[in-house]
């Protein structure tokens, strides 16, 4: 190992290799490389790094992946210039806010196999990360600050215990592949048609019941859909509950619909009212009658096959949700949206 050190400094060196060395300690004069761009110290028994490392103000890419950290170093807060950061196989714990607020420039950041419950919101401060992965961890929760990362274009949230996740998700715009297999979730963010890009989505082993509204607008070339919780399609008698709609739905009805019309005065003064604009922002439209509505609605289902519908390689049939504005559309002949027992 020293060798390879002391090779590396005399040879102004930009890389260096201490990967499966049997490190314990990483030697201070590590320090001393300061054209230093890559160091890989993977697959050793490391459960510390000096503070001297700061010196290291050229680095981009540090691999401490199978080790025995079990926070993640303080020092690494100071390495501005770091863009791939490797901390897979470790015993970590937990995310500290002020290390992950100090890596600006962040890529890539792979905390894979670890014990970390929860990420602070203070990772909207990688806002160039492209590449978030936590598999393999103890997940409760994400952040609705992830939703701030518009550069993100891949995932993954595989083996976690998530039961659900943040509706600003769907603000990732940029978002190619999603990997949230194994985990605990009962649904997707509603919204999620706003992921124009995605291009792989894997829900395997979690408990969906269906997919959100839309979803089937969404241009996906792979979908890992099995061992969740779909609904099936199997007659059972309906009691339709008499429809009264309350003055606040019928009104917002009339808004919304107005507002459709650029013309309209209602259309050019409700900008003026942010409370009001933000309480519509809520609303959605039958997909029947296309008709806008606020709250009152009832909860549809209808049944996609993916080579058909979605022009996916699979024959498989996945359950959609869909949104109705009452039962006088959900009565009419020659559509194709099931009511949802609910038990």
């Amino acid at each position: 190992m020293a060798e390879s050190v002391v090779r590396a400094l005399y040879g102004k060196s930009s890389s260096l290799n201490l990967s499966s060395k049997k490190v314990k300690d990483v030697p201070k004069c590590v320090s001393r490389l300061t054209n230093l761009s890559v160091l890989l110290l993977n697959n050793n028994s490391i459960s510390s790094l000096p503070a001297e490392l700061l010196s290291l103000q050229h680095l981009e890419e540090l691999n401490l992946g199978n080790n025995a950290l079990k926070e993640i170093p303080a020092v690494l807060s100071q390495l501005e210039s770091l863009k791939k950061l490797y901390l897979f196989s470790n015993q970590i714990t937990a995310v500290p806010p002020g290390v992950i607020g100090g890596l600006h420039n962040l890529v890539v950041l792979n905390l894979n196999h670890n014990h970390i419950q929860r990420l602070p919101p203070e990772i909207k401060s990688l806002s160039k990360l492209q590449h978030l992965s936590v598999l393999d961890n103890k997940l409760e929760e994400v952040p609705a600050e992830l939703g701030h990362l518009a550069k993100l274009s891949e995932i993954n949230l595989t083996s976690n215990n998530l039961s659900l996740l943040p509706q600003q998700l769907c603000q990732c715009k940029d978002l190619t592949k999603l990997h949230l297999a194994r985990n605990k979730l009962t649904s997707l963010p509603e919204g999620i048609r706003a992921l124009e890009k995605l291009q792989v989505l894997d829900v395997a082993g979690n408990k969906l019941s269906m997919f959100p509204v839309e979803f089937h607008l969404l241009s996906l070339k792979e979908l890992y859909c099995e061992g969740n919780r779909f609904v099936h399609c199997k007659p059972v008698p309906s009691v339709q509950d008499e429809e009264v709609l309350t003055l606040k739905e019928l009104a917002a009805r009339f808004v919304l619909r107005e507002d459709r019309n650029r013309s309209s005065l209602i259309h050019r003064i409700l900008p003026h009212y942010p409370y009001l604009t933000a309480l519509l922002a809520s609303g959605s439209c039958c997909a029947l009658c296309q008709e806008p509505f606020l709250t009152t609605w009832l909860e549809c289902v209808h049944f996609i096959n993916l080579r058909k519908d979605m022009k996916m390689r699979s024959l498989q049939t996945i359950p959609v949700r869909a949104l109705l504005c009452s039962y006088k559309c959900f009565n009419t002949d020659g559509h194709c949206y099931y009511g949802v027992v609910t038990r």
